[in-house]
């Protein structure tokens, strides 16, 4: 899977999991809405106060499994961060393009924008016949 087609199925599916490590190093997972920046950040919105943020500033290790119900899944690994000033701004841009039903909530304040930068990534097809491109 090249950098297209990862991005491409990102904002196909749309969701995904997202584990993060909590404060004794276990696991924390949590299912969200999740969009593609053109060049291949993966960006989600979350509560200042939950779990994964607090993870994340933390340790901004993060893993995500993407895809599942159609036999297909992207299994990725990466950095997230708090983006600011413009780079905020084109992930928040990014995000809102996928779902602008979500628009009211960065205008309040009540969630934060994360990004992830990917370092490894998988695309796994497990269907009986695999669709052609």
């Amino acid at each position: 899977m090249d950098l297209r087609e990862l991005i491409d199925y990102v904002r196909a599916h749309r969701a995904g999991v997202v584990s993060t490590l909590g404060p004794d190093g276990e696991p924390q997972a949590a299912y969200l809405t999740l969009a593609a920046t053109d060049t291949g950040e993966l960006v989600f919105d979350a509560k200042p106060d939950s779990r994964k943020v607090a993870n994340l500033r933390r340790d901004g290790r993060i893993a995500l499994v993407i895809g599942g119900p159609d036999g297909t899944t992207l299994q990725c690994q990466g950095i997230a961060d708090f983006p600011a000033g413009d780079e905020l701004e084109r992930c928040t841009s990014a995000y809102l393009a996928a779902f602008p039903e979500f628009a009211p909530s960065f205008d309040h304040g009540s969630v934060v924008v994360l990004r992830v930068i990917l370092d490894w990534a998988r695309y796994g097809d497990f269907r009986d016949t695999p669709e052609t491109a």
